[in-house]
């Protein structure tokens, strides 16, 4: 080798320590790979990173792979060959409420705003919805769509009409693999009664119980509601039974057990949805991790399992995180593995700080993001996509208190602010698309870094890790083909996607 290239050489290797050495003095949050770039510039990893304190905010970039074998004791490899479950998708509620505030927009920001949350090339592909069948208590007011006796007055309601029917087709036209949820929270009041002994009329949107003798009844509407959307060209991909089934006290609410679910599901709803021809999943629950401490209601969706043929129509349970724990989730798996699971609701609000977003984006994203998905989720809805700047439009009797998802200024309906909940679903759809495979992961783990890999349909790999702590963590990623580096701000949340 000639003195004058290995000197050159020598010049190199000092620099690069002296910019190591630099770096690793620095408090503040700077790019770790000297080859990062910003926008749509390409590059082998997309990434998508935000801060809790906004200093990246869903901030689009790229980095390469490394030419260089630098694997270190922080590296993660992912594991293709162990895989879990396929997700259904990511995405939010969207309530007559959220419908009401969107057609307030300009069909320009509409426009914008739904490109961006639903779009899976020029946005962060948003993929899985749930709607109201009837009113929630985020309507502009109570009904069902059969609220007089006779099938000749069933119907879509001014709601669906004028609010909800409308954005649905945008979104429909932005992204038309969007998978549609439908809940109700109550059956229409002339199928209620007070309890299953007396049998006494129960003409109230709160609370009471399901009439046995309005089982067929009830069947049949589900598979109108369902039937009367598609031809409106809303798809309904599935339903839960009964929004809340253990909560007598929402606005619109009916209480009812496994023990209703079961017969309900095995004596009416499933057989009418098989005799339509209707492919439309069913999942039982739809409440919380805890049952709401109702100690015959323990163990809900597994009771209604151990009837056979109740079983033979449920893909799985639905669940919401307000009481009990995420690893409910896994203990659910664990004794039906061949049961899906799906978590469909959560909310921000006063009560937990819900605009604090340097609280609420590692707690949100460990809770409802990548707590769920670890335990074996399927999808992660979280509550209203859109409430305005008054919390509203809400009923009486529901959420006075509940933030959105994105929170829109009720003075001009111009202005959004994206909330915690926007985050978490926003950093899973965009890389981790429906299909995907949860993959398994070995190598570094340190406490206060939560991560997930996939694989998705295409076979691109998928990444999203949660920093807590409160310093950076610089981690590699190994695929068994390529390899690179990424310097993980603190508290802050990164979404990877790389071609396998």
């Amino acid at each position: 080798m000639k003195r004058s290239n290995y000197k050159h050489m020598m010049q190199l290797f000092l620099l690069s320590v002296l910019l190591s050495s630099i770096g690793c003095q620095q408090d503040s949050f700077t790019p770790s790979s000297t080859n990062e770039t910003n926008g749509d510039t390409k590059g082998d990893v997309t990434l998508y990173v935000t801060t809790n304190n906004k200093a990246y905010d869903l901030t689009k970039l790229h980095v390469d792979f490394s030419t260089k074998f630098n694997m270190s004791p922080n590296t993660i490899h992912i594991d293709k060959d162990t895989k879990f479950q396929a997700m259904e998708g990511f995405g939010a509620a969207i309530t007559g409420s959220t419908c009401y505030n969107l057609m307030k927009m300009s069909q320009e920001d509409r426009t914008k705003f739904l490109t961006e949350t639903f779009s899976d090339e020029n946005g962060y592909g948003m993929s899985y919805v749930r709607i109201s069948i009837g009113c929630s208590d985020f309507s502009l007011s109570e009904y069902t769509c059969w609220d007089t006796p006779g099938k000749e007055n069933f119907g879509l309601q001014s709601e669906e009409k004028n609010y909800v029917i409308p954005v649905l087709k945008e979104i429909l036209a932005i992204n038309p693999k969007l998978k549609i949820m439908g809940s109700p929270w109550t059956a229409p009041r002339w199928m209620k009664v007070n309890n299953l002994t007396s049998l006494s009329p129960f003409n109230s949107w709160t609370s009471g119980q399901l009439n046995p003798k309005h089982y067929q009844d009830y069947g049949w509407y589900f598979v109108e509601w369902i039937k009367a959307m598609e031809k409106e060209g809303i798809p309904v991909t599935s339903v839960t039974i009964q929004n809340e089934p253990l909560n007598r006290g929402n606005s619109a609410s009916m209480y009812m057990t496994w023990q209703e679910q079961q017969q309900f599901i095995k004596q009416s709803l499933g057989p009418q949805l098989k005799s339509a021809n209707l492919n439309t999943k069913i999942y039982a629950f739809d409440h919380n991790y805890n049952y709401d401490n109702i100690e015959d209601q323990k163990s809900y969706p597994l009771n209604i399992y151990q009837d056979p043929a109740a079983a033979a129509y449920i893909t799985g349970a639905a669940y919401h995180n307000y009481g009990g724990d995420k690893s409910e989730l896994l203990n659910i798996h664990n004794a039906r593995p061949d049961k899906e699971l799906v978590f469909t609701e959560t909310s921000i609000g006063e009560w937990n700080d819900g605009r604090n977003l340097q609280k609420r984006l590692t707690e949100d994203m460990k809770e409802v993001g990548l707590g769920t998905v670890n335990n074996w989720s399927k999808a992660v809805i979280v509550w209203n996509l859109v409430l305005d700047t008054e919390k509203g439009p809400n009923r009486d009797g529901g959420c006075q208190t509940c933030y959105g998802a994105v929170d829109i200024n009720s003075k001009n309906y111009a202005h959004i602010t994206r909330n915690s909940h926007y985050y978490v679903t926003s950093h899973l759809s965009s890389v981790v698309k429906p299909g995907a495979y949860r993959v398994n992961t070995t190598g570094y783990k340190v406490d206060g870094l939560e991560y997930a890999a996939f694989q998705n349909t295409d076979n691109s790999l998928a990444f999203v890790v949660l920093n807590d702590l409160n310093e950076a963590k610089k981690v590699t990623l190994s695929d068994g083909n390529n390899h690179f580096s990424y310097e993980i701000p603190a508290k802050s949340v990164v979404s990877y996607k790389w071609k396998n």
